[in-house]
């Protein structure tokens, strides 16, 4: 039933509209979505099985909720999308801050207009998307900001003593009644606003400057936290906490699959490098993978995490990497190459916090140790263990790459080399095309030469090849020989950068 078109208090007690609660709203749609088979949470990833099952018995429940999870799990993002589960359009009494309902006036203005209207009370319709608000708590957050004070210009031009509830400037959360209100990082509140929180969830009371107002305000609130501040040893205060309905654990994506499908929903290539560049799906896993390694790894701070922002920062420097060779070499098309890996290292050393190890490796060697392991840990999904089978010569599918390196050859890959030299480079190497023509028949072109550099990384990684990393370019020789013939800067090299370079 369309109700837009009515504008005042009495057309709409004719037609029949009734007021709901914003959670028995909440929870309405709620039920209306689960049989129709709709998700109000599109564009949530990974959480089908764990975080959605939560919230909607959350929000069948009517609870106030808390998001407790490490940075970049879309806590943030799965509150903004409650607002789906909202009426189109709410009536309000015009003129009111508050969001007053027509039937059940909270303000003393609403309920002064209507004392003087009644049924002529003008009523407007306030749109879903204007009934969320948010706020990210930070240490200078006041009482003011959240809960309100005394005006005291208002009470001098209106002339009025400060005991009149029209002279208060209301703050965000009344200003959020019968809409969603969302505090993101709550324990960094200071301790006496999260006081003012509780007592207005248990009491609906609200104390400005020794005034106390009994404001029953009709709020969904949803909180977010980090798990390590959110207990009574951090800084939250027990009682609020205690008066937060429902709290429910977020997570990183538990497969590489899922990280896949986040990262490619929410990267932004343009689209000039969506038609110039190919991203081989080796690329793609290798780019998760560091993102993995990243959260198990000893020189990262687990209890910071490691945001799903690094891999999306990381696949758009990936692909701008490669775009920026591209119109060096003045090619039209080109493939994202393992080499590219290392330019996404800014978007790495952003995005993590290193424990006291770390921070004495640097966090660019981190980096590129994060580089090295994902490649290790992604070549035996793709190729032989190295491992397993270098102890058989006789079976050994590198042992002519090997052999040809064992030779005195060596191969310098530089950055920024067109695709015909970059070609050119990889074939000389006797074994390595056949190789990779065995394992995936059907990559060919630029694809097989992706995966015919990946061969080399690999090998590096499991000490089978040497590698070293110069100012422009990745260089690969025999192990045992360049034991021997190493410069005293390389040596340095090799030993400041023992995880990556083999």
């Amino acid at each position: 039933m369309n109700y837009k078109s009515i504008k005042t208090l009495g057309e709409l007690k004719k037609r029949g509209y009734k007021v709901l609660p914003i959670k028995d709203e909440l929870r309405k749609n709620l039920i209306l979505s689960l049989k129709n088979g709709d998700n109000p949470f599109d564009g949530i990833l990974g959480y089908d099985d764990s975080v959605i099952p939560d919230i909607q018995t959350a929000i069948l429940s009517r609870h106030n909720i808390v998001l407790l999870g490490l940075r970049g799990q879309a806590k943030t993002r799965i509150a903004r999308l409650f607002i789906n589960l909202l009426d189109e359009y709410i009536p309000i009494i015009s003129g009111t801050e508050l969001n007053d309902d027509p039937f059940a006036p909270l303000s003393k203005v609403a309920k002064d207009i209507i004392a003087e209207n009644g049924d002529k009370t003008e009523i407007e319709w306030v749109h879903r998307s204007e009934r969320y608000s948010e706020k990210l708590a930070t240490p200078d957050v006041t009482v003011a900001d959240l809960i309100g004070d005394v005006d005291p210009i208002k009470a001098a031009t209106l002339r009025l003593p400060y005991s009149d509830e029209r002279v208060i400037h209301f703050g965000l959360i009344p200003r959020s009644n019968r809409g969603i209100f969302v505090i993101n990082e709550l324990p960094d509140l200071q301790a006496r606003i999260q006081v003012a929180l509780f007592n207005i969830l248990q009491e609906s009371d609200i104390q400005i400057r020794g005034f106390k107002l009994r404001l029953p305000l009709d709020i969904q609130f949803i909180f977010t936290a980090n798990p390590e501040d959110y207990t009574n040893r951090g800084a939250i205060v027990t009682p609020l906490k205690d008066r937060i309905d429902s709290q429910i654990l977020t997570h990183y994506p538990r497969s590489i699959s899922v990280s896949k499908e986040i990262t490619k929903q929410e990267a932004l290539p343009t689209q000039e490098q969506k038609g110039s560049v190919i991203v081989h799906e080796l690329l793609e896993h290798l780019i998760e993978q560091i993102a993995f390694e990243a959260r198990q790894s000893e020189y990262i701070d687990s209890k910071s995490g490691v945001s799903a922002r690094l891999t999306i920062s990381s696949y758009e420097n990936l692909i701008s990497t490669a775009e920026r060779r591209l119109l060096l070499n003045g090619e039209s098309k080109t493939h994202a190459r393992i080499l590219d890996l290392y330019g996404v290292i800014p978007s790495i050393t952003g995005k993590v916090e290193l424990v006291y190890e770390g921070e004495q490796e640097g966090p660019s060697k981190v980096a590129n140790i994060l580089i090295g392991k994902a490649i290790k840990t992604v070549f035996e999904n793709y190729f032989p263990s190295p491992e397993k089978v270098k102890k058989n010569q006789n079976t050994n599918p590198y042992q002519s790459i090997i052999s040809w390196f064992g030779k005195e050859n060596s191969l310098d890959l530089v950055k920024d080399i067109s695709d015909t030299e970059y070609e050119k480079l990889l074939k000389q190497i006797p074994g390595l095309a056949d190789l990779t023509k065995k394992y995936f028949p059907n990559d060919n072109g630029n694809s097989q030469l992706v995966l015919m550099e990946f061969v080399l990384h690999g090998l590096a990684e499991f000490s089978m090849l040497s590698k070293y990393r110069l100012d422009t370019s990745i260089q690969f020789k025999d192990m045992l020989s360049s034991m021997f013939t190493m410069t005293s800067d390389k040596d340095e090299d090799l030993n400041d950068n023992s995880e990556l370079y083999r």
